[in-house]
């Protein structure tokens, strides 16, 4: 299932490493994906009840294909 958040929200909602970079909804190999990823270090935090996890302990890092996730 798809992230299913508030437009308002994602506009918002920023990676919360230094960069501070914009997230955008699913994984870039699975758009599907509960996560958010990070559009600047692709770092994916996963979607909890509809609820984003925006810590960095918990984040899922991305593999070295992955760096730099899509625009």
């Amino acid at each position: 299932m798809a992230v299913q958040l508030d437009p308002r929200l994602l506009e918002i909602l920023a990676c919360p490493s230094d960069d501070h970079a914009p997230l955008h909804p699913g994984a870039p190999t699975d758009p599907e994906a509960d996560v958010l990823t990070c559009t600047s270090c692709g770092r994916q935090f996963r979607v909890e009840d509809g609820i984003p996890v925006l810590l960095l302990d918990e984040a899922i890092e991305p593999k070295p294909n992955e760096e730099g996730a899509e625009s």
